[in-house]
């Protein structure tokens, strides 16, 4: 079956900066993104989202469409199979599926998740590990173990798909499942702790110590310490220092040393910036670390205060800690920003996504075009 998966545009608001660059359904979440978990149950998807996207992330011809936050599961897949001509398929007030011009609604009455805001992400990362291991591991074997000197606790709950290596490290999967990706590595001395996911191609590196509940997406690397956070894909923080509770985008960098704070010091519950609202939320949760979009880059020994939101494309430096909002394309620090613009952009990017094989193309220019245009008025010091 065909369908499109669709913004919802509150949630889409909500969800940036990530969904500056993707539509909603592109955020990972467990080991496969949204729009990847749809395809595991057997549809053939598109995208209705921005305009700016629309090039990149290309709707398909079908009448049927799904909300793109809806995480699927075999009964929301059963329901909308079944959905008939002109249907609208909601939860409450919430529209989960349309087929036609959806003018005769009908409930769903079963449990659902969807991803509201950018810390849920990583809330309900280890629910969707598990999730998606079933999924992608039924009726399947792993590749075996060799390594002689690799421990493993749990084993039954550990996958290694084609190509995966492992050498020297602990793994214990016995409170939740641990994926190793197609052609992913895990080096010497890593500990790490499930549910885990390192996607294809990508890395743990040696003695890093990864506590759970954490997804390392394609072609991305990790070293330190990291515990409950996201990581999308070609993306590295490579070198020791702390990441908790925090969702990164692609292509970012953390340089050697960079710390999150995912705790207050009062524990009291952290505040998030909000697009929506323009103005820092509450999130509920003790634990909340860093939200960094797409192409952010911080150097070595930085410092990122609880509850922070980096923008696309900004490149964060220097001492002390930096707001707890930095909009997109920044550059500076605790001691002021300046705008980064496009131009200098396109020379990095070019030259990251390069070494990775792949093309900064025209496609890619014309959305950061946008993305930084739309972003302009959080940019204060350019008005002055």
């Amino acid at each position: 079956m065909h369908i499109n998966l669709f913004d919802p545009p509150q949630i889409r608001e909500n969800l940036l900066p990530f969904t500056f660059t993707r539509p909603v359904a592109c955020i990972r979440v467990g080991i496969l993104t949204i729009g990847e978990k749809w395809e595991k149950y057997g549809f053939h998807i598109g995208f209705e989202t921005q305009d700016y996207l629309g090039k990149k992330f290309e709707a398909l011809p079908t009448n049927v469409k799904v909300n793109g936050a809806l995480c699927p599961s075999k009964e929301l897949s059963e329901a909308i199979l079944a959905l008939t001509a002109n249907t609208k398929m909601v939860s409450g007030d919430t529209v989960l599926a349309v087929s036609g011009n959806g003018s005769e609604e009908v409930s769903f009455e079963g449990a659902f998740r969807m991803i509201n805001q950018p810390w849920e992400i990583f809330q309900f990362n280890k629910e969707q590990i598990e999730a998606d291991f079933s999924l992608i591991t039924k009726g399947r074997t792993s590749q075996p173990i060799t390594d002689p000197h690799t421990v493993v606790y749990g084993k039954e709950n550990v996958f290694l798909e084609e190509g995966a290596t492992i050498r020297a490290a602990i793994i214990n999967a016995e409170n939740g499942p641990v994926y190793i990706g197609k052609n992913a590595h895990v080096h010497e001395g890593a500990i790490i702790s499930g549910a885990f996911a390192l996607c294809e191609g990508a890395h743990v590196n040696m003695g890093a110590k990864i506590k759970g509940d954490s997804t390392v997406g394609p072609h991305s690397k990790v070293g330190g310490e990291v515990s409950n956070s996201v990581i999308f894909g070609f993306s590295n923080k490579g070198h020791d220092g702390f990441l908790g509770n925090s969702v990164i985008g692609e292509w970012c960098n953390l340089g050697a040393d960079t710390n999150t704070s995912n705790l207050k010091n009062n524990y009291a519950p952290v505040k998030l910036w909000n697009y929506t609202s323009e103005r820092f939320v509450q999130t509920g949760l003790q634990f909340c670390g860093l939200m960094m979009g797409d192409h952010a880059k911080c150097s070595i020994n930085t410092m990122f205060n609880t509850g922070t939101v980096v923008g696309v494309g900004s490149n964060i430096f220097g001492a002390g800690f930096p707001k707890n909002f930095i909009p997109s394309f920044s550059w500076g620090g605790s001691s002021g920003l300046i705008t980064f613009q496009p131009r200098k952009f396109y020379e990095v990017a070019e030259a990251v996504m390069q070494r990775r094989g792949m093309t900064f193309d025209d496609t890619e220019k014309e959305i950061i075009d946008r993305i930084f245009e739309i972003t302009t008025q959080y940019r204060t010091w350019d008005k002055k």
